[in-house]
């Protein structure tokens, strides 16, 4: 028998399908084992190339595995599809991901360690929480209109509801009262719990020199600099800054063909946890820029001066991610352009051979 180089497995709850190949792409063997007898069986397998789809436990399992001296590869399921031929089962699954991961050009997904995994559930759970109070904002809101009480959107003015509900000269009927305080009870206690992981989040990024790195940046506070940090795979994988970018999906949607470019929107191919936070930074800072003015000849003063704010937005946020790349695998702080250029200007000799101030890397 030909000696196993790949083994491919389709993940599940209690039964898994694995596939050997050899070198040449030739089965080796085609197994199905329960979670138990899965370890016992890589451990006496030669050590080879491990890979699964990145999914559900892909992570936990591929640090299992990686102890036994396997190389784990986690694949993106939707770079496997191609892969399945005809009909799609287990066993096509597995085969389909082993003679994915054998492809030269496959992109794979970096396993995650357990803090990250750890931070990820924090981060998501906050989101979690957040959606749920809205949508209990939403419905109190909704539900006062009916009876004349109109109030803005957003948790700032849920004291407004309040105030109508236990206004005593009102006309709202005792039921829509009491109704309304079981509402009211319920965003203070969303709003709580939500405070809290706010501040175990907090406490995570003043933790870590990346994510305090990256909050010198503007538009990017503790919850983003996270993110980055546990949704991102280690920044040198990607060989620009705009690789990064594209990574994210803020790019344009391209439909080019026969030499002539086609570009649309944005692609929104990529992490959209990361995505949706720069965005959300990006606006934040173009609306800072729109009150106070942006600084005299920057590009965001003659990006406001001919594009829409929101489209300034994306291309802000596509800017920050690829300054987060230079900043996380150069190790140097945030530095405004315009301050950077002018002093590089005025005061060369206080430039390194990178270009950037001599201290600034922590």
């Amino acid at each position: 028998m030909e000696q196993v180089t790949i083994i491919g497995i389709d993940l599940a709850k209690r039964v898994f399908q694995i596939h050997g190949a050899a070198s040449d792409g030739k089965v080796v063997f085609r197994k199905k084992l329960s979670r138990s007898q899965l370890l016992p069986f890589l451990a006496g397998q030669p050590r080879c190339t491990v890979a699964m789809e990145a999914c559900a436990t892909a992570h936990e399992w591929g640090r299992a595995i990686g102890t036994l001296g396997h190389a784990v590869r986690l694949l993106p399921p939707v770079y496997v599809k191609p892969f399945v031929k005809r009909q799609k089962n287990d066993a096509a699954d597995a085969e389909a991901i082993a003679e994915a991961a054998s492809r030269p050009t496959m992109r794979f997904v970096a396993v995650k360690t357990e803090e990250q995994q750890a931070r990820s559930m924090i981060f998501r759970t906050r989101d979690l929480l957040v959606r749920q109070r809205t949508q209990l904002i939403n419905a109190l809101r909704g539900d006062l209109a009916e009876h004349g009480v109109v109030a803005p959107q957003g948790p700032a003015h849920v004291k407004r509801l309040a105030d109508a509900i236990e206004d005593e000269e009102s006309l709202i009927q005792p039921i829509v009262r009491d109704v309304g305080r079981l509402y009211l009870q319920q965003i203070a206690i969303y709003s709580e719990k939500i405070a809290e992981l706010e501040k175990t989040l907090h406490r995570e990024a003043a933790r870590s020199e990346t994510t305090a790195r990256l909050q010198t940046m503007p538009g990017i506070g503790p919850i983003t600099a996270i993110a980055i940090e546990t949704y991102a795979p280690p920044l040198e994988t990607f060989r620009r800054g705009r690789d990064f970018a594209a990574w994210l999906g803020l790019v344009p949607l391209q439909k080019s063909t026969g030499g002539k470019q086609k570009l649309g929107r944005t692609s929104k191919m990529g992490q959209r946890d990361i995505r949706r936070l720069l965005i959300v930074g990006a606006m934040a800072v173009v609306r800072w820029a729109a009150r106070k003015g942006p600084p005299e000849g920057s590009w965001l003063a003659r990006m406001l001066a001919r594009k829409p704010p929101m489209l300034v937005a994306i291309a802000l946020a596509n800017k920050m991610a690829r300054s987060a790349w230079a900043m996380l695998t150069k190790r140097e702080n945030y530095r405004d352009p315009a301050v950077a250029s002018a002093r590089s200007t005025i005061e060369p000799s206080l430039a390194g051979p990178s270009g950037c101030e001599e201290g600034s890397e922590q």
